[in-house]
Parts: structure tokens; C-alpha cells; sequence
């Protein structure tokens, strides 16, 4: 786990905590239906984390999915979670949350095209 803070203009990170990959028995998305980036990490005791966004939440937890299909094969569980947007294979498969999503990526990737193009001063 790595704590971030900015002092000025310059990023710090600092590692708080480690833990293995091994260790980990379950990812707890809490509740798959709604935009949550709260989760729970089951290990010897339960960790509370938020990521940054629920997308991020998402990356994070199939990071840790192929992570484990390549090195340790065990049996992992990730619960509380769309499986829709879980499995890289069902990225394109149609939901009801889809144009809304689509939306906020073009509307995201039209600010950042724009703020580009302004001159900095």
C-alpha cells in the first residue's frame, strides 16, 4: 500500500505496507451494482481500501486476477464485483451502464484534448 500527497507541485509516495500475493484469499467489492471504489482485501485480517475510482477499483482487482492465473494458480476469490466489466473478454458486451460510460470517457478525453491545446503561462 502506498500513501500519496503532493507538497507543491512535486508527488510524494511513500510505501506504508506490503503484503504477498500469496496471502490474499478474497477481494470483497462490496457492492457490484452501484459506482463504489470501496473494497475489502481478505488476508490473515480483513483491510478497508478505497482506490482513487470504481474504474481503478476494477483494474486493480483483475491485475491481481492474472496475476495469480500466471504465477500461483490458486484458487482466488473476487466477490461484489460485474463480472462485465471484470473479465477482459467481456469488455465489449453490452450493459445497461454502457453509453453512460462511453459518454464520460469521450467527455474526459474531449477536456483533455482541449486543456492540451491551451498555452501555458
Amino acid at each position: 500500500m502506498v500513501k500519496h500527497w503532493r507538497v507543491d507541485r512535486e508527488e510524494k509516495y511513500e510505501i506504508v505496507e506490503k503484503w504477498f500475493l500469496k496471502d490474499l484469499e478474497m477481494i470483497d467489492g462490496k457492492e457490484a451494482d452501484t459506482d463504489n471504489p470501496h473494497f475489502d482485501m481478505h488476508f490473515h485480517k480483513v483491510y478497508n481500501m478505497e482506490a482513487y475510482s470504481c474504474a481503478s477499483k476494477y483494474t486493480f482487482a483483475r491485475t491481481l486476477n492474472k496475476l495469480n492465473a500466471m504465477y500461483l494458480k490458486k484458487d482466488f476469490k473476487i466477490v461484489n464485483f460485474d463480472d462485465t466489466y471484470l473479465n477482459d473478454d467481456a469488455f465489449w458486451s453490452s450493459s445497461s451502464r454502457d453509453c453512460l460510460v462511453l459518454m464520460k470517457v469521450c467527455f474526459y478525453a474531449s477536456n483533455l484534448l482541449c486543456f492540451s491545446l491551451c498555452p501555458l503561462s
